[in-house]
């Protein structure tokens, strides 16, 4: 098994290395987007004012998303081929992000005329409506003198001839793609209501090597998986990495000379710090929302129970203290309660506790095993893993009603929440072969896909929204 319950995964020693060699080279920063005021369309404030609830309405709304046009076609480090080869990979970028979400179906570029430049706020209205088009999104790119480039968004209602919104951002080129998601996160909002998701980035473990003797590398890559980067080299073994609430830093758990330590990486500086270490085996490290505080899970004399130390070090304390195993502890939103796995009762289950460790009590009663529960940043669900027998990803109230189960695979665990709350991810494993995988799915279950890697992944954490 590869649950964070299976002790024996993590008491595979590494070879010793000092503490500050594994580290890869520093990721990007992921800096804040400066956004731009955008050419108006001269259209009135109008168009679609509601929140959509209903989802098959977004299903049978037809989304035209056409290339953007570059204002001047010009070589650009963003594409080889130049701005208007490059308008139309954000227009790919766009499309490919409204359709794998599962709430859309768009028409991308490459089945589309492509607009020129004054129709980007002046559009063809009867072209597009004589595709059968009633959302059309526009965008263009600019070249600015300083070498970065200026990518605008809009969403026009066909019907309407409308404006909807529209914004713009400029990007170093190697940052063309954070356009692209900011421009699908734009259209996402203002179409469904929600909070959007796809300016966002996942770290993971990064998996070579026979099944018995895995190397795991911390790594991390866009949302879609693109713009992916090793962050160690695998000569420490590096587990379930974990975002700051603030995206400014990561922390993971290595075995750097045999010994488990929870380190912090910050990602603009590639500096990390000690939190804590220990002789005994040591795992699950877990942010608290404020940042403040780290929850993780510790073995000693044959009882393992969660403990919580602050993020900058120090002493620790311990939470739980019933025989057994608890671990994976996940905070609610407002930081108030923590949800668990323990065998307290015989076999995993759930439990729920005050942040202070009171007021433990179990919340899982439907049958078969369940593990690794993680709380939505919505505060509304608790995803985890389901275990009839097969492993499967499945959603609950905090109360412990209102299960769902969300896949049906062979073994399929550890889920992370999308930064809206509204799309899981989780890592598969093959039947035979041990190989792992990262998938995707929504909260309807009807939506799965696997997310691209250059090697095995496993334990995906899902990062806030990019500023």
């Amino acid at each position: 098994m590869k649950l964070i319950y299976a002790l024996s995964l993590l008491l595979v020693a590494a070879p010793a290395v000092a503490q500050n060699e594994d580290l890869g080279a520093a990721p990007p920063a992921g800096g804040e987007v400066e956004t731009v005021q955008t050419e108006s369309s001269e259209a009135e404030e109008g168009g679609l004012t509601f929140t959509v609830t209903d989802e098959s309405a977004l299903d049978n709304l037809a989304m035209a998303i056409p290339a953007f046009a570059a204002e001047r076609d010009v070589a650009t480090a963003a594409n080889a081929r130049g701005t208007a080869a490059l308008g139309a990979e954000l227009a790919r970028v766009v499309t490919a992000d409204l359709q794998n979400n599962g709430l859309f179906d768009p028409t991308g570029p490459d089945a589309l005329p492509r607009p020129t430049y004054p129709q980007i706020t002046d559009p063809v209205w009867g072209m597009w409506s004589m595709r059968g088009a009633e959302m059309l999104v526009q965008g263009y790119v600019r070249p600015r003198p300083d070498g970065k480039l200026v990518v605008g968004c809009y969403l026009y209602d066909v019907a309407l001839q409308d404006e909807l919104v529209r914004s713009g951002w400029v990007v170093p080129p190697s940052d063309w793609r954070r356009a692209a998601h900011k421009c699908a996160d734009l259209i996402y909002s203002r179409l469904t209501g929600e909070s959007p998701f796809f300016d966002s980035r996942i770290a993971y473990i990064a998996e070579t090597g026979p099944k018995d003797n895995r190397t795991k590398r911390l790594a991390i890559m866009d949302s879609d998986g693109a713009n992916h980067r090793f962050i160690t080299t695998g000569r420490a073994t590096a587990l379930t990495p974990r975002y700051s609430p603030d995206y400014r830093k990561l922390m993971y758990l290595s075995y750097v000379d045999g010994n488990p330590r929870i380190y912090i990486y910050d990602i603009g500086t590639g500096r990390q710090t000690l939190v804590t270490e220990s002789a005994n085996p040591t795992f699950a490290p877990r942010w608290s929302p404020d940042g403040r505080w780290v929850l993780y899970s510790m073995a000693v004399n044959g009882n393992t129970d969660i403990y919580r130390v602050s993020a900058n070090g120090g002493s620790s304390e311990r939470l739980t203290t019933a025989p057994g195993i608890d671990v994976g502890g996940s905070y609610s939103p407002d930081g108030s309660r923590i949800v668990f796995e323990s065998d307290r009762s015989g076999e995993q289950q759930i439990y729920m506790m005050n942040a202070d460790g009171s007021n433990q009590r179990r919340i899982t009663f439907f049958g078969g095993r369940a593990a690794t529960p993680e709380w939505s940043p919505r505060g509304d669900q608790i995803a985890f893993t389901y275990i009839p027998g097969d492993f499967n990803i499945a959603t609950m109230s905090p109360d412990g009603r209102n299960f769902r189960k969300l896949t049906d695979g062979w073994q399929d665990e550890a889920p992370t929440w999308a930064p809206n709350g509204r799309v899981l991810q989780f890592f598969r494993t093959e039947r035979n072969t041990g190989r792992t995988a990262i998938y995707q799915v929504d909260l309807t279950g009807e939506n799965l896909r696997r997310l691209p890697t250059p090697v095995d992944a496993s334990d995906p954490a899902w990062g806030p929204i990019l500023p």
